[in-house]
């Protein structure tokens, strides 16, 4: 085992950090082994350890750091002819759990809208713009890169809608709410400093960058005492579900939000999945239960 230390080390050059997480996992196969040689383990043990670390609720994540470990393992003991093969190549990676995103209530959207300041509240420039940029991302469903990138001229006050920047430079029109462009409206009239194009712009006048509109969604997160994550893309998310659970379409929705694959739009229909079924037991004759 010193030699393979002193491998990951020298050959590698990970860190110590990465070696100690190296020993914990060979230290779970070891015990999993008992007393059977490195030399008679094949990929259906190692399917099995890999199976009894899910019996335990072990994340997948953590699964695929410990078989990386392993698989490095058993390569250098085939480099030293230890073994006659890497039993570990043949060994699948379990799939990672697809995270659903957070999602805030509709009562929990409008009190984060309501909790920054507007011009009928008195606000200062700070606030109004905080407002406005509550407001757009939750009426657009837009990416905070892509609103930091709004220019002026994007905006069609008269048909509500707004040109957006997305990934790939591709560029895509969505509408924008009345309350969206009335905090916008009220906004840009409060700025003291203007950038030429730029619709968020901070205190110098130069354009907010991403970091800062994260910072915004935190500080009013924390304002509120909500439990869960509220960022920028908390609001988007939120955004899709909350027009999903309207009735909106599934294309319309992948558009707005400017996905190329449906299939990554697909996922908001898991999150509704479960008011869904409620709704269903409720309203179909067979699934009522009977009394």
């Amino acid at each position: 085992m010193f030699d393979f230390i002193r491998f990951l080390k020298q050959e590698k050059n990970v860190s110590e950090h990465t070696v100690r997480s190296y020993m914990a996992d060979l230290e779970q196969l070891f015990d999993f082994l008992g007393d059977r040689p490195l030399a008679d383990v094949d990929h259906q043990v190692l399917r099995s350890f890999i199976g009894h670390l899910l019996a335990q609720n072990i994340s997948k994540a953590s699964i695929n750091r410990k078989l990386s470990a392993i698989r490095t393992f058993f390569r250098y003991l085939n480099r030293q002819g230890i073994v006659a093969a890497n039993p570990a190549r043949l060994v699948a990676t379990p799939k990672r759990e697809k995270r659903l995103p957070a999602v805030l209530t509709m009562d929990q959207a409008v009190g984060l809208m309501e909790s920054s300041g507007s011009a009928a509240s008195g606000g200062d420039e700070q606030d109004m713009r905080d407002r406005a940029i509550l407001e757009t991302l939750y009426s657009t469903g837009i990416r905070a890169s892509e609103l930091v990138g709004m220019n002026r001229d994007d905006i069609e006050t008269s048909d509500r809608l707004v040109r957006i920047r997305g990934k790939g430079r591709k560029e895509r029109v969505v509408p924008i709410g009345r309350r969206a462009l009335d905090a916008i409206n009220a906004y840009l009239q409060s700025k003291k400093k203007h950038h030429d194009a730029a619709v968020f712009t901070g205190p110098t006048g130069n354009r907010l960058t991403p970091r800062t509109v994260q910072r915004i969604l935190e500080k009013y997160r924390k304002k509120l005492g909500f439990p869960q994550k509220a960022s920028p893309h908390t609001l988007r998310h939120s955004f899709a579900t909350h027009m999903l659970e309207s009735g909106a379409d599934l294309r319309a929705i992948q558009e707005l939000l400017g996905h190329a694959s449906l299939s990554t739009t697909q996922r908001y229909t898991h999150l509704n999945l479960a008011s869904l079924m409620d709704t269903y037991d409720k309203a179909h004759p067979k699934a009522r239960k009977k009394n």
